[in-house]
């Protein structure tokens, strides 16, 4: 029996997250579901794709050259969706955490001005590429290189670091912070989207560790208890004020770089006059930069 592309789904579901119960949630689905669905695909496949305890779920060699070609599999059936989605007058824009802060909305109803008829969506999606390469966007706006030969990218403006801590932390009687101030503590951080990382800091002023969480509300619970302080940018402050916890400029961390990206080999209707506008709207000279169309573009200037 062929393989499915909703076993496919289930199994990179489980590889992705490390569980049959954290896949299940991804999916929307429930765990006996997964279970069921990926030993289905092991058998019309005739083998073990996945070892189970447990304790843990790990590939088998056989599953690792499966999930492999899974993945591309996926790839392509993303990519015949989008082909299909074109014909509808929407553009859909990806983000992990922010997407635009502030300028949002602004975006939004300067579109609808400028194309009447024509919805501009903001999907948000996890993931390192926010939604592209898994067929849920049609642009991205990314904060950080997406590694993909195949994305093309322009910078769209740049955003201030602010330092996040608990409301009973004493930094946040502060009205701005430097990175040493945050030099010993323990950072959360979304490793898979996320734009801090220890170089940021240089010895001995460094955290005492990075905390890997999994998307912003998580990282805004640990913040909140008290667990961890974090680095963002200034849309995430914007956009997701929580009780709990406060915001505070970083005096001397570099800004972060914005971009979008979107696929080189299939840009989508009205990709220029979003850019302009982006552009226009985060401060920066729309005509003073040519858009980038090669993956140079933001990885030459974007910060881990």
């Amino acid at each position: 029996m062929d393989p499915e592309v909703r076993q496919l789904r289930a199994l990179l579901a489980v590889v992705d997250t490390g569980t049959f119960t954290a896949a299940a949630a991804a999916l929307h689905t429930t765990q006996a579901s997964v279970s069921r669905t990926v030993a289905a695909l092991e058998r019309g496949l005739g083998t073990r794709v996945l070892h189970r305890t447990t304790r843990t779920v790990a590939l088998t060699p056989a599953g690792t050259r499966v999930a492999a070609h899974a993945r591309r599999v996926l790839e392509e059936v993303a990519a015949l969706r989008r082909t299909a989605e074109r014909a509808r007058d929407e553009l859909r824009i990806g983000y992990a955490w922010a997407a635009l802060g502030r300028h949002t909305a602004a975006v939004q109803r300067a579109w609808a001005d400028a194309h009447p008829g024509a919805a501009l969506l903001f999907v948000q999606s996890n993931t390192p590429t926010a939604g592209l390469t898994e067929g849920l966007a049609d642009v991205a706006v990314l904060r950080r290189p997406p590694g993909d030969p195949r994305l093309a990218t322009a910078e769209v403006g740049r955003e201030r670091r602010y330092a996040v801590v608990a409301a009973d932390d004493p930094l946040a009687r502060r009205r701005s912070v430097r990175l040493a101030d945050l030099a010993g503590r323990a950072l959360a951080s979304d490793g898979a989207t996320g734009t801090t990382t220890r170089d940021l800091w240089t010895a001995p002023h460094e955290p005492a560790a990075i905390r890997d969480v999994r998307g912003v509300d998580a990282w805004l619970t640990a913040i909140a208890a008290g667990q961890a302080a974090g680095v963002t940018t200034e849309a995430t402050a914007r956009q997701h004020p929580r009780p709990g916890v406060v915001y505070r400029p970083l005096r001397d961390a570099p800004w972060v770089p914005v971009g979008l990206a979107w696929w080189a080999h299939s840009p989508p209707p009205g990709l220029a006059d979003l850019v302009t506008l982006v552009r226009a709207r985060l401060g920066r000279d729309a005509t003073g930069d040519t858009m980038v169309t090669s993956p140079p573009g933001i990885g030459s200037t974007l910060e881990a």
